[in-house]
């Protein structure tokens, strides 16, 4: 282990969440997976008991049962059909449309911040920075006071 990692924050619950509903998400993407194959599985995971489990069900479940409405808000700010983005990519602007939309307690910093760290970890090479913009100019629809706010240093 690097001297990196062992100085490295901890993960909060949340975030392991995060890992858990992505691994889910592309499970759903990918391989067909239905809600119910995934919430069975999950649990069996390394990590998942410090998970924050009641975050990763609502979420799972809400991605999944809100993905066309959120695929058409995340198709107006993408250079491609959806489709063509790579699965990581889009589940990951998935889970960061839906948290922006259904999570307002959470600041949208911090879930872009989130998704970008996902990214890094599970995406391809430049990945993180796509979905960095592609949320950016999300937040600024779902969340424009918020937005202007943090432009305006308030």
């Amino acid at each position: 282990m690097s001297e990196q990692n062992q100085t490295a924050k901890p993960k909060s619950a949340r975030r392991r969440a995060r890992e858990f509903v992505l691994q889910g998400l592309y499970q759903w993407r990918v391989g067909g997976a239905d809600e119910a194959a995934i919430e069975a599985y999950a649990p069996e995971m390394e990590g998942f008991a410090k998970a924050d489990r009641e975050f990763f069900v609502g979420t799972l479940r809400g991605v999944i049962g809100q993905h066309v409405a959120l695929t058409e808000r995340i198709a107006t700010h993408i250079d491609r059909p959806f489709g063509e983005l790579s699965p990581v990519e889009a589940s990951l602007l998935l889970l960061g449309t839906f948290e922006m939309a259904n999570h307002p307690e959470t600041p949208y910093r911090v879930i872009i911040n989130e998704a970008i760290e996902l990214a890094k970890s599970f995406g391809g090479t430049d990945g993180h920075k796509y979905v960095n913009g592609v949320l950016d100019k999300i937040a600024a629809v779902l969340r424009p006071t918020e937005v202007a706010a943090r432009r305006q240093g308030k």
